[in-house]
């Protein structure tokens, strides 16, 4: 026993001198240690780390201190080329295989898999499967394997892969290999899934959190959607990069070419556009300033850009895990960042016709149409939207954020204990086993034939409710849910019954509020500008990172890689905070490791002393 506790203080301090001089931070974060010490000691793990949270370090160290290369499955090719840009800054022997490469390249990049040339290689999942891929990584003394987006396995989840459900045969065929799947969104079922079909059964589990402090949620009722969007962009968001969602193509080109006419840099994405187009306007958000991508849900998955400032959803997303992704492309930097969204009715009905038209088992249809509720009752909660939005990922412990719109201006609501007391008695009456419509047709009192065949017409419940109309009644259910009163029974019929605060709305000793339907002027809450555009209230300060940022940017274009590969904005502004003027200095700089330092430290502190002499 104490041989192994020795050797685990050896490996993380083997662990922590990597974090170090390579990536240039010196303390892990959160469960990052303890991630790196399962997997190094040979443990599979899985992974639930909020996007910004550091992912990409629990594979990538234990990849440099263990014997052999260490292979990372995803299913994004941007996200390769990113994680591969800045590696190979750091100094880490990287490369990538995948459909963009020539055969010589790929051949290449197989020879030095051979060799054992490369710490870490990254490919694509289908890529990965193919006998001959397989056959050469039988031949390659392998590290570990890494399943990024491991969400991607499940059909409850919101990214579903196919491919990705094969994964399981790296158990079968390197069993004595580690294993580490990681994902950022992954609530009760898609969790369950990632387990059973990637066969880790005995991995360690480590649940870091899903709050993303930093990022400050909005949600408005749609009126006009272009210019809710444009008064949000000119009032927080003058020049800063961001991602814009729509449902449609057509409503994507339109966006796009609506905020060029109005002076800003708009790209549209979608998978209509030729291949080169996409790749072309991917290619300028990450490499320059300020830009806004007009998209629909085919682009983002992956992006690694740290300084985006904004994402703005114009149309309702799929369901709360969606949103949540989406959302998390924001503020990677751990810089304040906008969640910013409008819905309204046409959305809902649009969603809604996807989830019936689909060709869905019955099942997932109703575990869809739950998730419909759940975002709709995010959306019409009158309570902290931080607070929904982590209860759905089991979240239920936290305190009222003060950095949302219901927080900092708090919208009028309604005493609901009395209705919220009727909806109960409805499902408890009703033995915890119906969705939604069936109970709003016992409140209204509706005699239906399904009604009078199960006898619910003779409840005391039936037809209290008449003094609301059924559009409200859903409202209240949704609100009950997001709120923990109630909770949709997932492994049961899919119907609601009482959540752990159930009980006591219905003995009146929990207070309830609903979002009053009434409409009021609401003005945009203040938004911090303490971002990476105004590091300091000083203007010498400004001055001197704008000349920090422009040496990124040069440094960037003369080998084709995205500014923040180099050094992140967060990077920069502890410089301008601490001005290094020597190597020394500039080497205690968080995100300044060993590599870089040689590389670019001498520039930087050239730059630094220019502006303060």
């Amino acid at each position: 026993m104490e041989g192994s506790a020795a050797a685990s203080i050896a490996s993380q301090d083997r662990a922590l001198e990597v974090l170090r001089s390579v990536f240039g931070y010196g303390a892990f974060r959160r469960e990052q240690a303890a991630i790196i010490d399962r997997v190094v000691a040979g443990g599979d793990a899985l992974v639930l780390m909020p996007t910004g949270g550091g992912k990409s370090l629990c594979y990538q160290i234990p990849a440099l201190l263990r014997d052999g290369m260490g292979v990372v499955v995803s299913p994004l090719i941007a996200l390769m080329k990113d994680q591969v840009d800045a590696l190979r800054q750091a100094g880490v022997r990287a490369a990538y295989l995948n459909s963009t490469l020539t055969p010589s390249q790929a051949d290449e990049v197989e020879r030095d898999m051979r060799q054992g040339k490369l710490d870490l290689v990254y490919v694509a999942p289908e890529r990965l499967l193919a006998p001959r891929c397989l056959e050469l990584l039988s031949r390659c003394k392998i590290a570990l394997f890494a399943i990024d987006e491991a969400h991607c396995v499940s059909q409850w989840g919101h990214d579903f892969r196919p491919e990705y459900l094969q994964l399981r045969i790296l158990h079968e065929r390197f069993p004595k290999v580690p294993r580490i799947a990681l994902t950022a969104t992954a609530d009760g079922p898609t969790r369950n899934d990632i387990i059973e079909r990637l066969v880790l059964g005995d991995a360690n589990i480590f649940a870091v959190g899903f709050d993303r402090p930093n990022i400050r949620y909005r949600v408005l009722a749609k009126r006009e959607a272009k210019s809710q969007l444009w008064a949000f962009l000119r009032s927080e968001h003058p020049s800063d990069a961001g991602i814009v969602y729509c449902l449609s193509r057509r409503k994507v080109e339109e966006v796009a070419d609506w905020l060029c006419a109005k002076g800003r840099v708009a790209l549209p994405y979608h998978a209509g556009l030729d291949a080169p187009i996409r790749e072309r306007n991917q290619d300028r958000f990450l490499k320059e300033e300020g830009i806004i991508i007009v998209a629909t849900v085919a682009f983002g998955m992956g992006i690694d850009k740290p300084n985006v400032r904004f994402v703005a959803h114009l149309d309702l997303p799929k369901n709360l895990e969606a949103y949540y992704q989406e959302t998390g492309r924001s503020g990677r930097d751990g810089l304040p960042a906008n969640a910013f969204m409008t819905y309204g009715l046409t959305d809902i009905r649009t969603l809604l016709r996807f989830i019936d038209g689909a060709d869905f088992e019955e099942r997932q249809r109703r575990i869809e149409h739950h998730k419909l509720n759940a975002l709709l009752g995010y959306c019409e909660t009158a309570t902290c939207r931080r607070q929904v939005l982590l209860a759905y990922f089991g979240e239920r412990d936290h305190q009222p954020c003060g950095n949302c719109d219901n927080c900092l201006e708090p919208p009028r609501v309604l005493d609901g204990v009395k209705a919220a007391q009727k909806a109960l008695s409805a499902v408890i009456r009703t033995g915890e086993r119906f969705g939604v419509g069936h109970l709003v047709d016992v409140l209204l009192g509706n005699s239906t034939e399904h009604i009078r065949k199960l006898g619910h017409h003779q409840l005391k419940t039936f037809g209290v409710g008449s003094d609301l109309d059924r559009k409200r009644w859903r409202s209240i259910f949704r609100q009950l849910v997001a709120q923990g009163h109630l909770e949709v029974d997932v492994e049961g019929h899919g119907g609601l019954k009482f959540g752990k605060t159930g009980w006591a709305v219905l003995r009146g000793q929990v207070p309830v509020v609903f979002r009053s339907e009434t409409k009021t002027a609401r003005r945009p809450a203040d938004f911090s500008r303490d971002t990476a555009s105004d590091p300091s209230s000083s203007a010498a300060n400004d001055k001197l990172f704008q000349a920090l940022r422009a040496l990124r940017s040069e440094l960037a274009r003369e080998q084709n890689v995205p500014p923040y590969v180099i050094f992140h904005d967060t990077t920069l502004m502890e410089m301008v905070r601490r001005k290094p003027t020597d190597l020394l200095a500039m080497s205690d700089i968080p995100g300044v490791g060993r590599r870089k330092l040689d590389r670019y430290g001498a520039a930087f502190i050239a730059a630094i002393v220019k502006s303060v002499t």
